[in-house]
């Protein structure tokens, strides 16, 4: 058991188990919450639950509650075994864990061009991450708090992309393949084959799902022109909810058409520009002007929603708002594709090339892969359950 979560009391009704920790909070956990959560109910392997929930009694009640060591010890009334619960266990339950998850702690930045990325964000040299396993959690930690990290060293070999953002997560398929390239095309079915400049977006809104993260490698740098822009959505979308209640309401409730369309792809979705978690914090932010379709709003609801869409877009413009930076031939760019919009400046590819090669990772890989990691390299993480 944990020195911070050393208790000084428990007590149990049939009802109720309540733990009084010595700080003075108080965790409260129902008899049929406990039941369902029985360890033995549990694959001592693999952690998965043995039980369906037809399978717990209907009205678990409690006989009674003792702590011995780090385990209370519940027994029940109408049930002969007795059944062991960690404390620490219940203490996280209790939302006293003091080891957060990886990408719990997320770091908003609005003010992007104020930061200089090189010491804002996660850098780390390939080798360092390929031999590493602590260097390359916390720079998964980072990529998840910041939604951006980067790695210096990649050979500049078309290969290298996916050798490197495989170690991070698992490489999502499109219609592009597994892979894509970001440089000049003549006739180029999608803009950023181009030498225009790109304003800030997310990509793909129209695919479900859309890619969680994508990872950008330069092969040939420009010397002059094709700046990468980043801005922090998230951050973004919370300046909106303050400084514009209503607007940031009607970007969370209208859905938004979004459509791509070339020789092999027809692809469509609806989503809103801004999208929210069942506790009402910012989750998503799909933005991109080049590939939304056209709207269907009610009538009444045309002009204030196009009034909050122009707000978001004007605060994307903002320049204050823009990391700005110029990767080098061998840098690879990692991003939360539905929560860092990214862009570029204009280029010339007749004086200079510029070629990226990149690919998207679902998001629940990365997620999943620095949790893994962050287990093994933290003993208080815990166990499988």
């Amino acid at each position: 058991m944990s020195s911070n979560n050393a208790v000084r009391r428990i007590c149990a009704t049939p009802n109720l188990l309540t733990v009084e920790w010595l700080d003075g909070t108080v965790g409260e956990f129902d008899s049929l919450w406990l039941r369902d959560n029985c360890p033995q109910d549990r694959d001592s392997h693999s952690g998965q639950r043995l039980l369906d929930i037809m399978d717990v009694p209907q009205d678990p009640k409690i006989r009674s509650a003792m702590l011995c060591d780090s385990v209370v010890t519940v027994e029940w009334q109408d049930e002969a075994r007795q059944v062991g619960f960690d404390l620490d266990w219940l203490a996280t339950q209790a939302g006293r864990s003091g080891v957060p998850e990886p990408g719990d702690e997320v770091r908003l930045w609005l003010e992007g061009a104020a930061l200089e990325p090189s010491r804002e964000f996660a850098w780390r040299a390939l080798p360092v991450l390929r031999e590493d396993a602590s260097a390359r959690a916390a720079w998964l930690a980072r990529l998840l708090q910041d939604g951006i990290a980067f790695v210096t060293g990649v050979p500049c070999n078309e290969p290298a992309v996916l050798d490197v953002a495989g170690m991070f997560g698992c490489v999502a398929q499109t219609n592009y393949g597994r892979t894509f390239d970001v440089r000049s095309v003549p006739q180029p079915e999608n803009l950023a084959y181009s030498d225009v400049g790109l304003g800030l977006h997310t990509d793909n809104p129209y695919r479900e799902p859309v890619p969680g993260f994508q990872a950008l490698h330069v092969l040939v740098a420009s010397p002059d022109g094709g700046d990468s822009l980043f801005a922090d959505g998230f951050a973004l979308a919370e300046r909106l909810r303050t400084s514009a209640p209503e607007a940031f309401r009607y970007l969370t409730q209208q859905p938004v058409p979004f459509r791509y369309r070339s020789k092999d792809a027809e692809l469509y979705a609806e989503r809103p520009l801004i999208q929210l978690s069942h506790g009402g914090r910012v989750s998503a932010v799909h933005y991109n002007s080049r590939s939304i379709a056209t709207l269907r709003p009610a009538a009444h609801d045309v002009r204030p929603f196009y009034a909050a869409y122009r707000q978001f877009a004007a605060l994307l413009r903002e320049p204050r708002h823009q990391a700005r930076l110029r990767l080098a031939a061998g840098d690879l760019v990692v991003f939360d594709n539905q929560r860092i919009l990214h862009g570029r400046t204009a280029h010339s590819s007749a004086e200079h090339g510029r070629h990226l090669r990149g690919c998207y990772l679902t998001r629940d890989s990365v997620r999943s892969e620095a949790a893994v990691l962050h287990r093994r390299s933290d003993p208080r993480a815990g166990a499988l359950q």
